[in-house]
């Protein structure tokens, strides 16, 4: 076997004529030569036997004998049986069998698994901080790693200890990019740190990379060590938070508006808070709560962070919402339509002078007496 490939560990599977035999993984590096033994065959022609391919080059089984074809530039058969694959690529990696049939009609089979691999160059820290400021978000630079296959992996070190993002005080973008002709790959990764106040004033940062084949030692790139700045934080006072309206109560489907006000410059970054949690919203002075419901009532408060003077949280406000209701007729109203409802459509009306009342009660008179009459005359 060439220098350059790897033996790796055996493994049961199935061969293409349905037996069972053993198949050996195999690694070997990207550019170099490999040449797989069909064991049973014999060591001069003439030989009877047949390899088989399942690789990136072949859309099924391809089937290689001694006579040669094609495929001389990929891969041939030599003399003795062996196949040679002058310069192995990312394409050549799959599955190799072999079937031979010796002088005295015995019949031996071969099979391999074969992956590739390349390791990169050292791994840079690219555009790497000056210092770091304590409180505060900082960035440390970017880890490179070109030209490896597999992709590898990147890892970050702080003073020779792994630093394992948590998302808060740590945090890594990572980046991988194929190259469309090569197929090799690129790493990128980028650190992020927020130093605590009180802590080492120098600190020491380094980046790895670990290939995934073959098992090796990680490539290391030179450490970094960056001084550690802790300015001192702005008095609590100086960092105002605003409402409108003043009493924070508002009406269902009202608007609210926060203002943070923080006299330093330049203006720093301002994030929002509520109940405790941040609000993934991009940085702004102004919070404003357009037509506001239940799930807009709590208590909020805002972060102005600032690289010469670090993170400083406002005092929190509290935000109530009230639901109008729309006011209805008083009791006394109430009665008093009950009781217009009651009164008569048609009612007497009072004359207007005193002649035409005397007149009206002439007219009684005279119509009553006849009445009089008529029941004296029917009288005994």
């Amino acid at each position: 076997m060439a220098t350059g490939a790897a033996v790796g560990a055996w493994a049961l599977v199935l061969s293409l004529w349905g037996a069972a035999v053993g198949s050996r993984n195999l690694t070997a590096q990207i550019g170099k030569p490999l040449v797989l033994n069909c064991k049973g065959a014999p060591k001069k022609p003439p030989q009877q036997l047949e390899w088989k391919l399942n690789t990136g080059r072949t859309e099924a089984w391809k089937i290689l004998s001694p006579q040669g074809g094609p495929w001389d530039s990929v891969a041939r058969v030599l003399p003795n049986g062996s196949l040679l694959l002058p310069a192995i690529g990312i394409q050549d990696e799959g599955t190799f069998r072999c079937r031979a049939m010796s002088q005295n009609g015995k019949e031996t089979k071969s099979s391999y698994q074969v992956r590739v691999y390349q390791i990169p160059g050292k791994p840079e820290i690219v555009d790497p901080a000056s210092e770091l400021t304590a409180g505060v978000p900082n960035k440390v630079g970017t880890c490179v790693s070109e030209g490896g296959y597999p992709a590898g992996t990147l890892s970050w070190h702080l003073d020779g200890k792994p630093l394992v993002p948590d998302g808060k005080g740590v945090s890594v973008k990572e980046e991988t990019r194929r190259h469309p002709e090569t197929g090799l790959f690129t790493l990128q990764s980028e650190l992020m740190v927020t130093p605590a106040r009180g802590g080492a004033p120098h600190t020491t940062f380094s980046c790895s990379f670990s290939p995934g084949l073959p098992r090796r030692r990680p490539l290391h790139t030179a450490p970094i060590q960056l001084s550690v700045w802790a300015p001192e934080p702005v008095p609590l006072e100086e960092i105002q938070l605003v409402v409108k309206p003043e009493s924070g109560t508002v009406a269902l489907g009202g608007t609210v508006t926060l203002t943070c006000e923080a006299p330093t410059q330049p203006p720093p970054q301002i994030h929002w808070i509520k109940d405790g949690t941040p609000l993934p919203l991009p940085p702004s002075a102004v919070l404003l709560l357009p037509e506001v419901g239940p799930q807009d009532e709590g208590t909020y408060s805002c972060v102005a962070t600032h690289p010469s003077h670090g993170p400083q949280e406002s005092q929190a406000v509290s935000i109530s919402i009230i639901e109008t209701v729309e006011e209805g007729p008083t009791a006394g109203e109430e009665l008093n339509k009950v009781r217009e409802a009651d009164r008569p459509q048609h009612e007497w009306k009072a004359p207007e002078n005193q002649e035409e009342e005397e007149e009206e009660r002439a007219e009684l008179n005279q119509s009553e007496e006849p009445e009089a009459a008529e029941s004296n005359a029917g009288g005994p």
